[in-house]
């Protein structure tokens, strides 16, 4: 298994994954207002597992730069074919991960990651590499499943046999007080952590931290 392997499942599943319904639209819509509020018109903004642009569309034009990225790329082509669309000032989608940015040409004042970060292999790892893409006192906003505050049957047996089948990518198994113990690890002072769901169980921490 490897990100090859990860970018050929995204690749394969982007039209499903395009013509599915946001399950919980108002957490959804919540989640959009109070990144909105933490962002301002001169940033320049980074966001990770962008998959088909919907949430870089919806933000692109409160801030001054918006860089959308993601490791498919039939979800970046179907992200394009949207902003040709309904196109927005400041908005470029491109096929990369964090580490494969270079923070000597590239820096941000925010980067987002939304159903993100349990997916990458390396999570210290990329949140270095998101640290170093990050100028002073830059903010991290993820929003993250946190499996392993999920049913353990879904972890020890369901993830295991969907994944074996073809039917479900890697996913990195931690807990919402593992995740802020690794992110703090990595350079960050978590300033804020929330839950925006509005219904079932929210094991889907809103994390906000910013870059010591």
């Amino acid at each position: 298994m490897s990100t090859e392997t990860d970018a050929r499942f995204w690749n394969r599943t982007s039209r499903a994954y395009a013509a599915g319904k946001i399950a919980d639209r108002a957490g959804y819509e919540r989640t959009l207002e109070r990144t909105r509020a933490l962002l301002t018109s001169s940033d320049r903004v980074l966001e990770l597992g962008c998959g088909t642009g919907t949430t870089a569309l919806r933000l692109a034009g409160y801030v001054h730069s918006y860089v959308a990225t993601d490791i498919s790329t039939e979800m970046i082509a179907i992200a394009e074919k949207k902003r040709a669309a309904d196109s927005v000032l400041g908005l470029s989608f491109r096929t990369a991960t964090a580490d494969m940015l270079s923070s000597a040409d590239m820096q941000f004042d925010v980067v987002i990651g939304f159903n993100y970060l349990h997916l990458v292999r390396d999570l210290p790892g990329t949140l270095g590499c998101i640290r170093a893409l990050l100028g002073e006192n830059g903010l991290l906003i993820s929003k993250t499943p946190c499996v392993g505050d999920m049913n353990p049957l879904i972890r020890h047996a369901l993830l295991p046999a969907m994944r074996a089948l073809g039917k479900a990518p890697y996913a990195g198994i931690f807990r919402a007080v593992d995740l802020c113990r690794i992110v703090c690890a990595a350079g960050f002072d978590v300033v804020a952590t929330e839950g925006h769901a509005t219904k079932g169980n929210d094991n889907r921490p809103y994390i906000v931290a910013r870059k010591r």
